[in-house]
């Protein structure tokens, strides 16, 4: 196999250090791709490994691919980071250049609390199948009733007063419905969608949970949170803080990503359990992958296949 030939690793979570590690151990060449310089110090410095930092546009991609002579390409970007992979995607499909998905898995349940809680999803204005409604017996002392009023937009969270987990497909659909209105609400949910929630802040008293960086804290300024209801933390955040913060706040609702375990998912759904308080989900975006896996030994497998590497 010709040395200029590398597998393209597609950065930016634990899951792709893991990788990484793994890549690195066989001694197979491999380029990773992440975002800021931050998340580079995280990776393996060898001499198998060659990082590269900032974004990339479909143009920069061709032009990675052909250069680097990418033989395979293994994207483990974040749930949420759609852009990357549909443009590696679409670059794989023009290049045909095999490409794999590792994602995350998705949290099932409570995330492993004792009992359990009513799960609601809610999808808009959804082409695609309709989406179940479940619930399952809770057995959590009432925190707190929901104030908002059934409607097509806002199904009530539940009909006999237990806390319970909303799966909504989309932030639009969240600001466009009532489930925020005059609560006490704690977004953990990154910092770029914090714009979509300025209209809410003369309706509900809302506090962002951001990354310690310059541009978090920017835009949660400009999407109108004052300071003292900004907190700069990086995860992962521990059962024991998470559950002081909404106490301190006094939070009533909370809205995250379906980001898995390594997202903290699990935790804040232990947490809401715990004290009975509502979690909204956002759902994953949806991405036709061409395939895709969550088992390390089938990526490391992919990886030796398309580099001509025999296990």
């Amino acid at each position: 196999m010709p040395e200029s030939q590398s597998l393209w690793l597609i950065g930016g979570t634990s899951e792709s250090v893991q990788l990484a590690e793994a890549i690195a151990s066989l001694n197979l060449p491999c380029l990773v791709t992440v975002t800021t310089a931050a998340a580079e110090s995280l990776y393996p410095q060898t001499p198998s490994l060659q990082i590269q930092v900032g974004r990339l546009n479909g143009k920069q991609i061709e032009q990675l691919c052909q250069q680097q002579h990418i033989r395979a390409i293994l994207d483990a970007s974040h749930p949420y980071a759609v852009e990357i992979s549909r443009l590696a995607i679409a670059t794989a499909q023009r290049y045909q250049i095999p490409y794999l998905r590792f994602e995350r898995p998705v949290v099932q349940g409570d995330g492993g609390d004792q009992g359990g809680f009513s799960h609601i999803r809610v999808t808009i204005n959804d082409n695609s199948e309709t989406r179940p409604y479940t619930s399952v017996r809770a057995g959590f002392e009432q925190r707190l009733s929901s104030t908002a009023k059934p409607n097509s937009l806002n199904p009530p969270l539940q009909t006999n007063n237990e806390p319970s987990v909303i799966s909504l497909d989309s932030f639009e659909t969240l600001v466009a419905g009532d489930y925020l209105n005059q609560q006490r609400v704690l977004l953990t949910v990154g910092y770029k969608v914090l714009s979509l929630f300025q209209d809410w802040q003369a309706r509900s008293t809302l506090f962002a949970r951001i990354l310690p960086a310059v541009t978090s804290l920017e835009a949660a300024i400009a999407a109108g949170f004052s300071r003292d209801r900004i907190i700069a933390l990086r995860p992962p955040v521990p059962f024991e803080l998470e559950m002081a913060l909404w106490r301190h706040w006094d939070i009533s609702r909370v809205v995250t990503k379906a980001s898995g375990v390594a997202g903290g998912e699990a935790t804040k759904r232990q947490v809401a359990a715990q004290l009975g308080i509502p979690l909204i989900v956002i759902d994953r975006p949806v991405v036709m992958y061409p395939q895709q896996t969550s088992d390390v030994a089938v990526a490391l497998e992919f990886c030796q296949r398309y580099l001509g590497i025999a296990e």
